[in-house]
C-alpha cells in the first residue's frame, strides 16, 4: 500500500522554474529543486514532461529558480501551479526581470534566485531530472522561504491570512449545519468559519452564498467544480 499522506512529510521546497525558447518564456510552479554539490555548485531539477516549461529546457538548456517565500500569496501560485503557458501569459501582471541570458526571474514573493545551465539530463519515467550548473545567484531579500507541507496547508484552508487573522484576534466561528467544499481541480480547500479575506469574503460566509463569480484562490476554478465534503 502507497499511502500519498506520507510523500508530504519529505522536506521540500517551492520554486517557480523558468525557462525560455527563442522569444518567448514561460514558468511553472515545482518542488523539486535541490543542491547536488558545492563544488562546483550544481543543482537538480525535476520536470513533468508534459509541461510547457519543459520543452523550452531542452531546447534552451537554461533555466532559472525563484525561491518563494513562507507568505506567497495563493494567487500567485494558482497562476504558475495550476494554469498553462500555452493558454495564458503567466508573466502579465507579475513582477519580474529578464537576465541576460533571457532567462525571467520572478521578484515578487521570492527570496532569492538562482540562473542554471543544463549539463545532464536523466530520464525517470513521467518526468527528467535536469542536472545543472550555477551560473549565477542572488539574494533578494532575508525571510523564510515557503515549504511544500505549508504549501498543502495552505491548499487545504489551513494555514490562509484569513485563519491567521482570526487566531489573532480570537475571533471564533461556530457555523451550525455548515460544511467545508473541496475544488476538484487543486484540492483547495474553502472553509466558511475562515472565509477569503484576501478576496473580501468574511468569516461566516457559507459556500452556498459566495458570489456566483467568486473563482479558486488557488487555480481559478469556478464554484461548480467544488464539491462538498461530509
Amino acid at each position: 500500500m502507497i499511502e500519498n499522506k506520507a510523500f508530504y512529510k519529505l522536506s521540500y521546497g517551492l520554486y517557480i522554474v523558468s525557462s525560455i525558447f527563442e522569444d518567448k518564456i514561460n514558468a511553472q510552479i515545482a518542488n523539486t529543486v535541490f543542491q547536488i554539490s558545492s563544488e562546483p555548485p550544481m543543482i537538480a531539477v525535476s520536470i513533468n514532461k508534459e509541461n510547457l516549461t519543459y520543452e523550452y529546457i531542452k531546447k534552451s538548456k537554461r533555466i532559472g529558480i525563484s525561491v518563494l517565500t513562507y507568505e506567497t500569496p495563493m494567487e500567485l501560485i494558482g497562476k504558475f501551479g495550476f494554469k498553462s503557458g500555452r493558454d495564458i501569459d503567466k508573466f502579465s501582471g507579475t513582477t519580474f526581470k529578464l537576465l541576460g541570458s533571457g532567462i525571467p526571474i520572478v521578484l515578487e514573493s521570492s527570496v532569492s534566485y538562482l540562473e542554471l545551465k543544463v549539463e545532464k539530463e536523466i530520464d525517470v519515467y513521467t518526468h527528467t531530472i535536469f542536472i545543472c550548473r550555477v551560473k549565477n545567484a542572488e539574494l533578494l531579500k532575508d525571510a523564510t522561504p515557503m515549504t511544500y507541507k505549508h504549501y498543502h496547508d495552505i491548499k487545504r484552508g489551513k494555514s490562509t491570512k484569513a485563519a491567521q487573522t482570526q487566531i489573532e484576534n480570537k475571533i471564533v466561528t461556530d457555523l451550525k449545519n455548515s460544511y467545508k467544499y473541496k475544488c476538484r481541480i487543486c484540492g483547495y480547500i474553502y472553509d466558511p468559519n475562515a472565509g477569503d479575506l484576501d478576496l473580501g469574503i468574511p468569516a461566516g460566509t457559507l459556500f452556498e452564498n459566495l458570489p456566483d463569480n467568486w473563482t479558486c484562490p488557488i487555480c481559478g476554478a469556478a464554484k461548480d467544480m467544488f464539491e462538498k465534503i461530509i
